[in-house]
């Protein structure tokens, strides 16, 4: 089918950052860091038009360092987040800051610039996220449902929660947290839940996945042995509030319910090499997006474990008689997991999978090569979910 095709775009460099557009939902957005040790590194805001399914881009100066983790205001389209690495005394050293792109570059507009003489724009600094006490910054979460003032950024074992002040041009620290233990304790990675009242986060390190309170930054549950390997990354459904998906270096992505964290629910085995990321559909819960090393996406249907388990209910007044009772038998038939698609248009490893903020059946994946795929879920399963 013509527009289930992906759509390319390549950066020069090597990138492995990539994020949505949280507060943009009108059009469909995201934005890509690189990793150059020799250039300037950038943002490309990339637009994806939707109609005509071209990608129009933007070009920010990010000249502070090569970008390891990017993220974006849930309630200000221009302003983000990203970590990098800055060397100083021949240390390096990986910090944080808070940004803001150029006004007219906020908004997902679908003028195309003239194309790449579009001049080179650079980022306003807001403020660092000063982690000189607490060691390299693995990433940078925003409050999933707030008001863009507050972030928890993890530094080596440090969990530390900002507030953003004066327009974001302060960061104060409020509180924080760290683990306590034998050997080289490191955060990896982290997820906000969007539920309890964005009062808890996950985290990973080594293999392990914990939960904490960000009132009293206390640990509430913790899964040892999450995998067998390096626990590479967290999400949240986003409609069943204990349900948690983690990934690692054993190939394997797991979901677990907080409430008992003895046994995985399910465990999907389809990757060849380390998954990287894990995403949930903001939308339709059973869609889950895994990026690996083995330079594949895979797009799967965890429906058993969604909020929608049995199918989609249908109008008692749409049927017939025998059409009832067939439907009825339809209906209690739980509907199979199943992998919907495998996509190969990376040659390298994926480090990221995002979907998109503004449409629910589009998403985009990065891999370290710089190139950058988007793709959608195939409309045959659009409208089985859908109708």
């Amino acid at each position: 089918m013509e527009d289930d095709a992906p759509v390319i775009y390549g950066l020069e460099f090597q990138a492995r950052a990539l994020t949505p557009q949280t507060a943009e939902t009108d059009a469909i957005r995201f934005l890509v860091g690189t990793q150059s040790l020799r250039y300037d590194n950038q943002i490309h805001i990339i637009d994806f038009d939707d109609e005509n399914n071209i990608i129009n881009k933007n070009v920010l100066l990010h000249q502070v360092g090569e970008i390891w983790h990017i993220s974006t205001s849930p309630a200000d389209k221009g302003v983000l987040a990203t970590c990098y690495n800055k060397t100083s005394d021949s240390k390096v050293m990986t910090c944080a800051a808070v940004w803001r792109m150029p006004k007219e570059l906020e908004s997902g507009s679908h003028e195309s610039p003239d194309d790449s003489s579009s001049n080179t724009q650079t980022l306003e600094l807001l403020c660092h996220l000063d982690n000189t006490a607490h060691g390299n910054m693995a990433c940078v979460m925003w409050e999933p449902m707030g008001d863009g003032k507050k972030v928890i950024s993890l530094a080596d074992n440090n969990i530390l929660l900002w507030d953003l002040q004066e327009s974001s041009a302060k960061a104060v620290l409020s509180s924080s947290a760290s683990l306590e233990g034998k050997g080289q304790l490191k955060f990896i990675s982290g997820r906000w839940s969007p539920h309890h009242n964005c009062t808890q986060i996950a985290t990973a390190n080594d293999t392990t996945v914990r939960g904490w309170d960000t009132r009293s930054m206390r640990q509430i549950y913790c899964i040892e042995n999450a995998h067998g390997q390096l626990v590479r990354d967290l999400d949240f459904n986003p409609n069943k509030q204990y349900y948690l998906a983690s990934c690692g270096d054993d190939c394997k992505v797991k979901f677990w319910d907080t409430r008992n964290v003895t046994e995985p629910v399910k465990t999907l085995e389809e990757h060849s090499h380390w998954v990287w990321n894990v995403r949930y559909n903001h939308s339709h819960d059973q869609l889950i997006l895994t990026g690996s090393s083995d330079s594949r996406v895979i797009l799967s249907n965890m429906v058993s474990i969604s909020s929608e388990p049995f199918g989609h209910m249908v109008d008692d007044d749409e049927l017939s008689d025998q059409e009832d009772q067939h439907q009825e038998e339809k209906i209690k038939e739980p509907l199979q997991d199943s992998v919907i698609a495998t996509y190969e248009e990376h040659e390298d490893s994926v480090y990221a999978v995002e979907w998109s903020s503004a449409d629910p059946w589009l998403f985009a994946s990065l891999s370290y090569d710089g190139r950058l795929v988007i793709n959608r879920v195939p409309r045959a399963l659009k409208y089985h979910i859908l109708l």
